[in-house]
């Protein structure tokens, strides 16, 4: 049993991840966010909600004690490398070193052909440049970081997914919240797993210039 941090508990993927740990696992989960009556808990023997900022480092720091593992759903184009360089700062105060930081495709212009130009036309422009420097953040601190980059999101009930790595071309165009909440679950239940590398997820047999639902 490990005690995990979700941080931005009430993201999409971060609510999906936290049922399957709650269904599948014994963790403890210490679940941050900002607004903590957007939360329900459902075990609290396992469930410990903390309202918190994740641009301040002292905050997250009081979060971290006794935590083996940190899990980033964060978001925020205007705050996503400031909270980057909060959590790096606050687990080198408590002495963490595993951390799961979600990020985006196209971080590395790794997308090829006319997806990845839709993809540039979509992200460019206040997005894809934040995210960018955020994971260089992670990347240049000493952690042992997993930075996960999924394609297009969509809400499909399926757990069907591919990953390639952070030299690797990217595949795909889309891929389910549900997928990826299965990576970050996985991620947690063995946390030796791609230790420093980057993550790209996709569903296989999703090539073409955008997502089917665009």
């Amino acid at each position: 049993m490990s005690n995990v941090l979700i941080l931005g508990a009430n993201g999409q993927i971060a609510r999906l991840a936290e049922q399957q740990l709650l269904k599948e696992t014994k963790h403890h989960l210490t679940l941050f966010l900002r607004d903590a009556k957007r939360l329900t808990v459902t075990d609290p023997d396992r469930e410990t909600v903390i309202e918190g900022d994740a641009t301040d480092p002292e905050a997250l720091r009081q979060a971290m004690a006794n935590i083996d593992l940190v899990y980033a759903n964060l978001g925020g184009s205007q705050t996503i490398e400031t909270q980057a360089k909060a959590v790096v700062q606050a687990m080198d105060v408590a002495k963490l070193k595993r951390l799961i930081w979600i990020s985006t495709l196209g971080i590395y212009d790794e997308v090829p052909g006319a997806f990845g130009k839709w993809n540039h036309e979509q992200l460019d422009g206040g997005y894809l440049g934040p995210y960018t420097k955020a994971a260089k953040v992670v990347e240049h601190s000493d952690l042992d970081y997993t930075i996960v980059r999924p394609a297009w999101l969509s809400n499909a009930d399926t757990v069907d997914y591919e990953l390639t790595h952070r030299d690797d071309l990217f595949k795909g165009t889309e891929v389910s919240r549900k997928s990826v909440a299965d990576l970050v679950t996985k991620l947690i239940n063995d946390p030796t797993k791609y230790v420093q590398d980057s993550l790209g997820v996709n569903q296989p047999h999703t090539d073409g210039a955008k997502p089917s639902f665009y």
